[in-house]
């Protein structure tokens, strides 16, 4: 079995990519990766001298690098991570994510036509059902909520799942889509909230806070999404969507402040900044129907999973300082500068 892992170099991607290769050895992966700014090389370096890996730089939107990447791996599953995914750079500058997150779809879903696979699976998100109201605790996303997207990033992600049903039902193509809750645990890049808040209190910095903080998240740690994603791919229903939440309900803020607790760092750091635009109250996903249907249920319990997120920056400050400092970006050059684009 062959699995093309899209935007490996990642935060979730690359968590996939540890699961898949310890969970099943014999399988190859190949992981696909731009490495723009969210992407870091260095993530996966305890892995690139592993036989059964093969990590390409190159950018799905690339038809012709895609189709010859096809030609050679010719492979068996698709799972799509890449992706153009933070919301206030979308409201800044929205064609980048038209382009990766729609026509980069495009030219995967392409290939797979082309060459021929067993299963192409879209990693989605929540953000494309919109958000619930704060005095609703009794409402939550299914798969049957319509789709209502509020930002740039959001109506990207909600036109490639739309791109992805359209491909099924047109052409056949053996397509899952997962829609996913907030995710955290270890590699997240340092620009989203629960790291940019560890990283921050650790060096006595502000903690920037949108508005009162009132917005409530449903997180989910990385590694139960994997597993989710591996049932999906493996036993999920093609032409079928599911949601993957993990029953962890936050306010912004108090994230902030258990962080802040953790580390024995004060709240005065909590810093209130002017609030994003068209910002989402709430997400909430109820997970039931890839539960029924596929046995799963969130493992980890959010008390558990920000202990170990947080004790995991502790001990990994070299990969995030390096992030910070912009050095993780030459990295890529460092290692394989000179070398053609198609590594084994």
């Amino acid at each position: 079995m062959t699995i093309l892992v899209t935007g490996g170099a990642g935060f979730i991607g690359s968590n996939f990519v540890f699961h898949m290769l310890e969970k099943y050895p014999d399988y190859r992966i190949v992981c696909v990766d731009k490495l723009t700014y969210a992407g870091n090389l260095s993530t996966l370096k305890d892995v690139m001298n592993n036989p059964q890996f093969r990590f390409v730089k190159a950018d799905i939107c690339d038809r012709q690098a895609i189709y010859q990447l096809f030609e050679e791996e010719k492979p068996d599953i698709i799972v799509n991570f890449a992706a153009e995914s933070h919301v206030d750079r979308s409201i800044e500058n929205p064609e980048i994510f038209l382009q990766t997150n729609i026509l980069g779809t495009q030219v995967l879903m392409d290939a797979c036509r082309k060459y021929g696979i067993t299963r192409y699976h879209q990693v989605s998100t929540d953000e494309v059902y919109g958000d619930l109201p704060l005095d609703r605790p009794d409402l939550f996303f299914t798969e049957e909520t319509p789709i209502h997207t509020s930002s740039p990033y959001s109506s990207s992600k909600a036109g490639a799942d739309l791109l992805v049903l359209a491909y099924h039902r047109t052409y056949g193509l053996p397509v899952t889509i997962s829609r996913c809750s907030n995710n955290y645990g270890p590699y997240h890049f340092p620009e989203k909230l629960i790291p940019l808040m560890i990283i921050n209190a650790l060096a006595d910095k502000p903690l920037p806070v949108y508005g009162e903080g009132l917005n409530v998240r449903d997180w989910l740690y990385v590694e139960d999404h994997c597993r989710a994603i591996d049932l999906i791919i493996h036993k999920g229903t093609v032409g079928e969507v599911y949601n993957v939440g993990g029953h962890n309900e936050m306010k912004n803020i108090d994230i902030v402040k258990l962080i802040c607790e953790k580390l024995g760092k004060p709240e005065s750091l909590i810093t209130h900044v002017a609030d994003r635009k068209g910002h989402d109250m709430r997400y909430a996903i109820d997970p039931t129907k890839i539960h029924r249907e596929l046995g799963w249920l969130p493992e980890t319990k959010f008390a558990d999973g920000i202990e170990k997120t947080i004790q995991w920056y502790l001990t990994h400050r070299e990969w995030w300082e390096e992030i910070i400092s912009g050095d993780y970006q030459k990295y890529y050059e460092k290692m394989y500068g000179g070398r053609e684009q198609f590594m084994v």
